[in-house]
């Protein structure tokens, strides 16, 4: 059993063993135009697209099949970045040096250069090895190829996206850095008057005389690559363990989950602070490089999850080729979690939506079962029935019915009260039974 293969039940005496289905999708390809072909020109031979169930691991032509444009992608914005790098600044930046009298007008540019306490490298690699390390350690249990996939080409999304992103506004628009007097070793020749603007105390890198690599690199301050780096890493990782852990859930978690998903936080934090000690980069240059990781971060996740803070369905990872259906009721890849509290982790389950989840003409209801829906004068409400819990009914208002056991009314359907009777064993009952056979699941384990 590899490490991505999850272990399952056998079937009850009497019950039919769970099939696993390949679906083969074949898109129809029309011709419209002397154009109208064009980029939908299918291959000859056996070539169609396979959509596989999500326990099913593919083959490495199938994944490269539906993954080559990324990774060529990948390389592009890569080199892109690196050109952009070496570049030198475009543009040309004016300073003060010092005023008539001798002071310096800008002493915070006047700092020693010195050795960065975390060198860029360095921060790149903890930014993607550490959190695809941590990924890869929450497969003991989670045992999922395509969360392992999605996790780590959406932490690429972000950490490469990032960089490129930086790296432009470095090269555009830039900045003094704290150290840039100290590299720029300005000489003002006597008895000349070379300076510019306002009583021509104003200058540019042509009056700098020190080595030509570290000022082109001290004119680029704005923003940090170092916080850039560290936030598009170690963000899209908090939401990982918060989606994987369920610490923003239904359900009142061990306060060890809430430090483990807030120490990458931390992470980035002090990787960002520590360009103030060194003085390679004033503060606002860090926040600057924080947004945009941020941003990043965010946005990468939800482009290979089905949400960012829902807990219902952050954990788990989307199909490039089939629409994820957003709902009450089983799902697949819904045991893709670490923690087993509360029903999480059983295969093909469900999870309800929180109270402000909930649609203003009714939101799903709570339930592990098979959601059916109930039209009320024309207005369709959506509601889960496992047994135990029920779910909201919409209508006119949204009315809220309870099964427990007895009839219940029902209030606001188009303002007329009704009376909804049938459901636990009196006639027309709408018990939903379970569809698939349910892993046991013990509420001790974490």
């Amino acid at each position: 059993m590899g490490i991505f293969s999850r272990r399952r039940e056998e079937p009850a005496p009497g019950q039919a063993a769970p099939v696993e289905t390949v679906t083969e999708t074949k898109q129809p390809t029309q011709r419209r135009g002397m154009f109208g072909n064009f980029g939908n020109r299918q291959p000859k031979g056996n070539h169609e697209p396979y959509v596989l169930a999500y326990s099913r691991r593919p083959t490495f032509g199938q994944w490269l099949k539906c993954t080559w444009l990324d990774i060529l992608t990948m390389i592009i914005m890569g080199v892109i970045g690196l050109g952009v790098y070496e570049a030198h600044p475009a543009p040309t930046r004016s300073f003060p040096i010092d005023f008539r009298d001798g002071e310096i007008v800008y002493p915070e540019f006047s700092y020693p250069l010195r050795k960065n306490i975390i060198p860029i490298y360095a921060a790149a690699l903890m930014a993607a090895l550490i959190p695809i390390f941590i990924i890869l350690c929450m497969q003991i249990r989670i045992r999922s190829f395509w969360d392992v996939n999605n996790a780590v080409i959406g932490l690429l999304y972000s950490l490469i996206s990032a960089a490129v992103f930086q790296v432009f506004l470095k090269w555009l628009i830039g900045g003094l850095r704290p150290h840039f007097l100290a590299v720029c070793k300005p000489e003002i020749p006597a008895g000349t008057n070379i300076g510019t603007g306002y009583k021509q105390i104003m200058y540019t890198d042509a009056i700098c005389t020190g080595d030509r690599n570290e000022i082109d690199d001290s004119l680029e301050s704005f923003p940090s690559g170092h916080s850039t780096a560290a936030f598009a890493g170690f963000i899209f990782l908090y939401l990982y363990l918060n989606a994987k852990l369920k610490v923003f859930a239904n359900h009142h978690p061990a306060m060890w989950k809430l430090v483990a998903i807030y120490a990458p936080v931390l992470g980035a934090t002090l990787i960002a602070s520590s360009l103030t000690i060194d003085e390679f980069h004033n503060w606002y240059d860090c926040l600057a490089g924080a947004i945009i990781g941020t941003v990043f971060a965010f946005s990468s996740y939800r482009m290979v999850y089905a949400s960012v803070w829902d807990f219902r369905f952050n954990h788990i990872p989307l199909n490039r080729n089939v629409p994820f259906g957003y709902g009450a009721g089983e799902i697949e890849g819904g045991e893709a979690v670490f923690t087993r509290k509360v029903g999480w982790g059983v295969e093909g389950a469900g999870m309800g939506g929180a109270p402000f989840d909930a649609s203003a003409l009714g939101g799903m209801g709570m339930g592990g079962g098979i959601a059916d829906r109930h039209p009320h004068n024309g207005v369709t409400g959506g509601v889960a029935h496992n047994g135990a819990l029920g779910g909201n009914h919409g209508g006119g208002v949204m009315g809220s019915h309870t099964h427990n056991g007895v009839p219940g009314t029902h209030m606001g359907h188009n303002g007329v009260p009704g009376t909804h009777t049938g459901h636990n064993g009196v006639p027309g009952a709408r018990v939903a039974e379970p569809s698939i056979a349910r892993r046991p699941v013990g509420d001790n384990i974490v």
